[in-house]
């Protein structure tokens, strides 16, 4: 079987030290102790750890990288996030190296691991749907990496981020949807503990407060981001006989899932069921009806997260929040009027 090679983060297991004193005492800094310093080396040279000699070629070559760590990059707001990241990082003398962690936390473990073997300047990352241990970024901050979030995040005492202002976009939709006359709206959103998920389900359960409509919790589903569990759950929904008569869909995988358990049930959009999406993907005004949706300035993010990631890396260590504002674009999916 071929093993794995050994990382930082291996040493330090073993250790039961950070990774922040194995790469020092590996560079042999004043800061470590003898003793530890020696510990370390001897294990590092029996479990054969080697620097990483790619990123060795690149310090000596001194070009600037920063990493970034997508939890799905062939959604279009992801693509559109690390489209905007690298028009900014290529204008400001940074290349940009990208993965995907297909919305698994021990794979965002792996390539944070994998950018901190490589030496990059500085990482963005996007938590993955599953990731409730922050353990790895943690280390960061121990070992002075830099680090910004965006739209998914967690420690904000520690990080900076740039987030939508999804609580209040949620809110506007959902008024819109009582506005044009319906009662009985579903919020299909995503796992409850993503921050994301949070700022939009509030948003949307405040529009009904405002309005003096009655919370009813069957009507509210926060589970897997996942095609086709997201279908699911809104067919559910919809073939009960107090079903929904309309529905705010936390992103663009879902909106779809809903808009099309609504098309096989053959029931009406929007007069059956009326439906917004916070997506703005290129085939929104496409289908038939054409989807009404929050719209996320995703590029206008990528820029701003980048921006931040930058002043960091030159010296700017005050933890900031940018928000950055959606837009509610009305098409036909939700005009019952």
């Amino acid at each position: 079987m071929k093993r794995r090679r050994t990382s930082l983060k291996d040493l330090a297991s073993q250790l039961g030290v950070s990774i922040a004193t194995v790469s020092r005492a590996l560079r042999n800094s004043h800061e470590v102790s003898d003793d530890m310093k020696k510990r370390v080396q001897e294990l590092a040279k029996t479990l054969n750890y080697r620097p990483n000699p790619f990123a060795q070629s690149l310090r000596k070559e001194a070009p600037r990288i920063i990493g970034v760590v997508l939890p799905n990059m062939v959604t279009h707001y992801y693509a559109a996030v690390l489209d905007g990241i690298e028009d900014y990082a290529t204008r400001s003398g940074y290349s940009v190296i990208s993965a995907n962690s297909h919305e698994d936390h021990n794979r965002e473990e792996f390539a944070i691991d994998n950018f901190v073997s490589m030496h990059v300047e500085g990482i963005i990352a996007c938590l993955a749907q599953d990731t409730v241990d922050y353990t790895h970024f943690k280390e960061l901050h121990d070992m002075g990496i830099p680090l910004v979030f965006f739209a998914r995040t967690c420690l904000p005492e520690l990080f900076s981020c740039v987030v939508a202002n999804g609580d209040e976009a949620a809110q506007e939709a959902t008024q819109h949807l009582i506005d044009h006359g319906s009662k009985r709206i579903a919020f299909l959103g995503g796992p409850n503990h993503l921050d994301m998920v949070r700022r939009r389900k509030h948003g949307y359960l405040e529009a009904l407060k405002e309005n003096r409509i009655p919370i009813d919790r069957t009507l509210v589903a926060c589970g897997k981001i996942d095609y086709e569990e997201a279908k699911a759950t809104a067919r559910e929904m919809l073939m009960r006989e107090d079903r929904p008569d309309a529905i705010l869909a936390f992103n663009d995988i879902i909106t779809y899932a809903a808009f099309d358990a609504i098309k096989e049930l053959n029931l009406h959009i929007p007069q059956d069921v009326a439906i917004i999406g916070f997506s703005d993907g290129d085939t929104s005004a496409y289908v038939t009806p054409r989807l009404s949706v929050i719209a996320d300035q995703a590029h206008e993010q990528g820029q701003k997260v980048c921006e931040l990631l930058l002043n960091q890396i030159a010296g700017d260590h005050k933890i900031r929040k940018i928000v950055v504002p959606m837009t509610l674009k009305i098409r036909e999916s939700s005009d019952k009027i």
